[in-house]
């Protein structure tokens, strides 16, 4: 191979990319059989398949899953520099683009941002999503930022992404009525729960507090959104599991009581960013703000 296409590799790098030829033809505005012979140019050009067929599904070969690492280097760092082009060398108001995993505690997230309020360099939008539209908002640079309580160690490139642990908030029974004074399982046989969604670290644990006492919840409803386990413990009276920050205005307010805190049990947050060769001011700020580090470590 004398010279390597650019073309080409962007092509079947978008394919690899997205997981899905289709897909990856619409968003590049051609026909599905022109991206196919793209790539298929590619591949005789370094006299190796990249793609494998199973079925109706494309798979990248062992070879394939070589080029796209060096393909995934090469178009990120020309997307951080024409996003960095666009938005300018040395703007006078910094952006900052900060992405929010959908379910993640509204009051967590207010605190994060309580730096950025103050400043009049700063302009930020957020932008709440599910992980994997985050993490391609992050790999296309979209996004400056995401914020999550769910480890990317286990996404796909994972080599990628830079994970900053933020906080380890305590988990709790929260309710509105007073139980403070009696021992768990004593005194909640007739109540009722509103729980995380059963596929959640949370769950999982409180799953397991029940089991070492030997205590079935009665369960009126599940949710996976931290914001609505919040209202429906404060609008039906149930008992709920959540991380103390979720309810830090009802607790203040009286509303919702800390029934008891979960032992060793905690929910995780953190800050997610991708490797790149320009970081912007106002996120190494952000990350580095003692306000923040204040914030994320109180109980």
């Amino acid at each position: 191979m004398s010279r390597l296409n650019y073309h080409h590799l962007y092509y079947f790098w978008r394919v690899a990319t997205l997981g899905n030829l289709t897909e990856a033809a619409r968003q590049l505005h051609v026909s599905q059989s022109a991206l196919s012979a793209q790539i298929r140019t590619l591949e005789e050009s370094m006299n190796t398949p990249l793609f494998a067929r199973q079925g109706r599904r494309l798979v990248l070969t062992d070879a394939g899953q070589r080029v796209l690492t060096y393909a995934g280097d090469i178009f990120s760092r020309g997307e951080e520099l024409e996003a960095l082009i666009k938005r300018g060398i040395t703007p006078e108001v910094q952006q900052l683009r900060i992405g929010v995993l959908s379910t993640m505690s509204r009051n967590f997230i207010e605190g994060f941002i309580t730096p950025l309020i103050e400043r009049r360099d700063v302009r930020f939008s957020l932008h709440a999503q599910g992980m994997a539209n985050l993490l391609n908002g992050l790999r296309n640079h979209q996004l400056d930022l995401i914020l999550t309580n769910a480890n990317v160690v286990n996404e796909g490139q994972s080599d990628l992404w830079q994970s900053q642990l933020l906080a380890q908030q305590p988990v709790a029974i929260v309710g509105p009525d007073d139980l403070q004074n009696k021992k768990f399982p004593d005194g909640y046989s007739n109540m009722r729960w509103v729980l995380p969604a059963p596929n959640t670290e949370m769950r999982a644990a409180f799953d397991g507090f029940c089991s070492r006492w030997q205590y079935e919840p009665a369960i009126l409803a599940e949710a996976d959104d931290m914001a609505m386990l919040r209202l429906l413990a404060r609008d039906t009276g149930a008992l709920t599991v959540l991380p103390t920050v979720v309810v830090k205005d009802e607790i203040e307010q009286g509303t919702l009581r800390i029934q008891m805190t979960l032992p060793n049990v905690f929910e995780t947050f953190y800050a997610v960013t991708v490797k790149r060769q320009f970081i912007p001011p106002v996120l190494t700020d952000l990350l580095e703000s003692q306000e923040v580090n204040k914030f994320v470590t109180k109980e």
